[in-house]
C-alpha cells in the first residue's frame, strides 16, 4: 500500500491560488518554479540579478509560465502582500523586507525547512564550520550499503522538497545544513550532528553569536527522542549538551571518553561505560587527517543503530573522499599536488596542513574576505610551510599575521604574492621540490575571483593537469 503524506497533501491544498514569492533562483529554488506552478500558486520571482544575468533555463520558465519577476538592485522593493515567501539561503531572514512581510503575516521559510517539516522518514542533519560535506556524504554511503533508500539534500545533492511525494517512511534523509539555512528554522532533524563551531561567515552574520545560535537550531527543536552528536573537543559544541532535550553522543580525538567514539592510539574506538572497542585502524582509512577521523566518529555515532558495525567500517575504509577536500590531483616530478578549495576558513586550512605529518608543504592560500581572524593559522603556517604563495583579497591579512609571528619567533618564510591562480601555480611549480606537497587551501571564500569554491577547485585541477 502506497504511503500517503498527509502533511504534504495539506500543504498543497493551502498553496492553491496563494501568492508565493520565490527569492533567489539558485540551485535550491529553481525546481520550485515548476512545483508551485503545477499546484496553481500565483508565483513571483525575486532575484538581484538582472534579466540579462539569469540563465536561459530560468528565462525559459518565466516565459513559459508567464511569471511575474522583480529583478536587479532593488529587487525586494515589490515584496508586498505574499502568503508564502521562500528565501534562498543567501537572503537572510533579518533582511528588512522579509521582516516586514513576516510581521504582516506572511510565512517566511526555505526549501529545506519545508522539506524537514513534511518529510515522512527519519532525518539526519549535519552542520558545523568544517567537515559537513564529508560527514554527510559518508553517512549516506553507509546507509545505502546498509540497504536504505537515501535522500541527500541541503547544501549538496538535489533539492529534496519536490521529491517529497516519492519518499517512504522507511527511507532515510541526510541533510547538510548551513547557518543560513538553519538560522530561522523552528524544526530540527531526528539525529543532529555538529562537527565543530569556529568563526565563519562573519561578513554575513551580524556577529559570531548569531552564527552560533543559527547552528544550534539543528537540535533546539528536537524532543526527548532526538539524538545530538557533538564534538567534545570544541568548547562551544561541548556546551550544547546543556540545551539538548534528547540523547547526546560525543566524539573526540583528544579525550578518552567513557562513552562515545574516539580517535586514540592509531584506532577509531567505540566507548561503552569505559570499555573501548577497536573499530578501525586509521592506517586502513583512505582519507587522512585527524579532522577526517573525527568526521568518521560522527558517522559511526549517527549510523550505529541503523547499519551493521562491520559493514559500516568497511564502507568507511574504502571511502575516497569528496572533491575539493584535500583531493589528490597528480604527481609532477615527485611533487604531489592537492586541491583543498573547500577550505574557506583558517580552521579548515589548518586541518589541511595537519593532514600531512612528514611532507614539506608549499601552500597556496588567499581569496575573498569573510572578516575572519587569521592569527590562529600564522604559527601552523610558519611551522609546516616551506613556501607560502598568497593571492586575492585576504593575501595582505594572511601575510601580515604570518610576518608578525615570524618576527616573534625570529624566523623567515619564503613568501610570494600572485596576481591570480595561474600565476600562483607557476610560482609553486618553480619553488617546489621532490617529495614535497603543493597544497591549494585558500582559508578564504572564492567570490573575489570565482563563482564558487567548486569552480575555483576545478580551475586549479585543470591548470595542474595541463602542466
Amino acid at each position: 500500500m502506497k504511503f500517503e503524506n498527509k502533511k504534504l497533501e495539506e500543504f498543497e491544498r493551502y498553496i492553491n491560488k496563494k501568492r508565493v514569492a520565490i527569492i533567489g533562483i539558485g540551485i535550491s529554488n529553481l525546481p520550485l518554479i515548476d512545483y508551485f506552478y503545477e499546484k496553481n500558486s500565483i508565483i513571483t520571482i525575486f532575484d538581484k540579478k538582472t534579466e540579462n544575468e539569469l540563465s536561459k533555463e530560468v528565462i525559459d520558465k518565466i516565459k513559459k509560465y508567464k511569471i511575474e519577476t522583480s529583478l536587479g538592485d532593488n529587487y525586494l522593493s515589490n515584496l508586498n502582500n505574499f502568503d508564502l515567501i521562500i528565501r534562498s539561503p543567501g537572503c537572510l531572514p533579518s533582511t528588512p523586507e522579509l521582516e516586514k512581510e513576516a510581521k504582516r503575516g506572511a510565512i517566511v521559510t526555505t526549501e529545506i525547512e519545508l522539506f524537514v517539516k513534511m518529510c515522512p522518514c527519519e532525518i539526519i542533519g549535519i552542520t558545523g564550520s568544517d567537515g559537513k560535506t564529508t560527514t554527510t556524504t559518508l553517512i549516506a554511503e553507509v546507509l545505502e550499503k546498509g540497504g536504505f533508500n537515501v535522500i541527500i539534500g541541503g547544501n549538496i545533492g538535489i533539492p529534496p522538497f519536490t521529491k517529497l511525494n516519492e519518499i517512504q517512511e522507511t527511507d532515510k534523509a541526510v541533510l547538510e545544513l548551513s547557518s543560513f539555512q538553519l538560522m530561522d528554522m523552528d524544526v530540527s532533524p531526528d539525529i543532529a550532528i555538529i562537527t565543530n563551531i569556529t568563526p565563519n561567515h562573519l561578513d554575513a552574520h551580524k556577529n559570531y553569536q548569531e552564527y552560533i545560535d543559527a547552528k544550534k537550531n539543528i537540535f533546539k527543536h528536537q524532543n526527548k527522542d532526538g539524538i545530538l552528536i557533538l564534538n567534545y573537543d570544541n568548547e562551544i559544541t561541548r556546551k550544547c549538551e546543556k540545551e539538548a532535550k534528547g540523547k547526546v553522543i560525543y566524539f573526540s580525538s583528544k579525550e578518552k571518553l567513557k562513552n562515545g567514539f574516539i580517535v586514540n592510539e592509531g584506532f577509531i574506538k567505540k566507548c561503552d561505560d569505559g570499555i573501548r572497542k577497536h573499530l578501525i585502524k586509521t592506517d586502513d582509512i583512505t582519507i587522512k587527517g585527524i579532522h577526517n577521523y573525527e568526521n568518521i566518529c560522527a558517522v559511526l555515532a549517527a549510523t550505529k543503530d541503523l547499519v551493521d558495525e562491520e559493514l559500516a567500517c568497511e564502507v568507511i575504509k574504502e571511502f575516497k573522499g569528496v572533491a575539493h577536500r584535500i583531493e589528490f590531483v597528480r604527481e609532477i616530478d615527485g611533487v604531489k599536488w592537492y586541491n583543498d578549495s573547500a577550505s574557506t576558513t583558517p580552521s579548515r586550512t589548518l586541518s589541511g596542513l595537519n593532514s600531512f605529518q612528514k611532507e614539506e608543504i608549499v601552500l597556496i592560500a588567499g581569496g575573498a574576505d569573510k572578516n575572519l581572524d587569521y592569527t590562529p593559522i600564522a604559527k601552523p603556517i610558519l611551522d609546516k610551510v616551506k613556501v607560502l604563495i598568497l593571492m586575492g583579497e585576504t593575501s595582505e591579512k594572511i601575510f601580515n599575521k604570518v610576518k608578525e609571528e615570524a618576527e616573534n619567533q625570529n624566523k623567515q618564510i619564503k613568501t610570494y604574492i600572485a596576481r591570480n591562480l595561474e600565476e600562483a601555480i607557476n610560482i609553486a611549480k618553480a619553488n617546489s621540490k621532490k617529495d614535497q606537497v603543493v597544497l591549494f587551501s585558500p582559508a578564504s571564500t572564492s567570490f573575489d575571483m570565482f563563482k564558487n569554491m567548486y569552480e575555483r577547485g576545478n580551475i586549479f585541477k585543470d591548470l595542474v593537469n595541463k602542466m
